[in-house]
């Protein structure tokens, strides 16, 4: 990756992290789930409006953590509202890849050029996990609200 690029991703991560699209409660939510990374500090709340097509109808989070954890939450809520829940979890599977630098071909072309301003996470495997963290809570949430942990 070039360091134009590389500086452009930081860019997004940081406006994401600073300015977190979708955040607070979400009154309406049918489901939640709560995370938390141990080792960092790092919390986060996902709130997801699931409608009777399966669909993720509306999502916000809540948190406090890291630029990386806070981003991950922002982005993925932007990616995931309006999709349906099995295509929010193949996203998620997609992400997991790419932010570990594994094969992420699973992922659709559009998708992918907004996730890979977390793939220089990869070289980092440390904030792997704060990066994973809301991904795993937005799981936990779907499947009964458990609470998540990247340890």
């Amino acid at each position: 990756m070039d360091d134009t690029l590389r500086e452009l991703y930081q860019e997004v991560i940081l406006d994401h992290s600073r300015h977190p699209r979708h955040f607070g409660r979400l009154e309406t939510a049918n489901h939640m789930g709560e995370g938390h990374n141990p080792l960092c500090g790092d919390r986060v709340k996902v709130y997801l409006k699931v409608d009777g097509d399966d669909r993720i109808a509306d999502v916000s989070f809540e948190g406090k953590g890291c630029a990386i954890s806070q981003a991950s939450a922002s982005l993925m809520t932007d990616m995931i509202k309006g999709r349906t829940v099995a295509e929010a979890e193949k996203l998620m599977d997609g992400f997991l890849h790419l932010v570990k630098g594994e094969d992420a071909g699973g992922i659709a072309a559009a998708d992918r050029e907004h996730l890979d301003v977390m793939a220089g996470v990869s070289a980092f495997p440390m904030r792997v996990k704060c990066a994973t963290l809301a991904w795993h809570t937005m799981k936990s949430a779907l499947e009964g609200g458990s609470a998540a942990k990247t340890e």
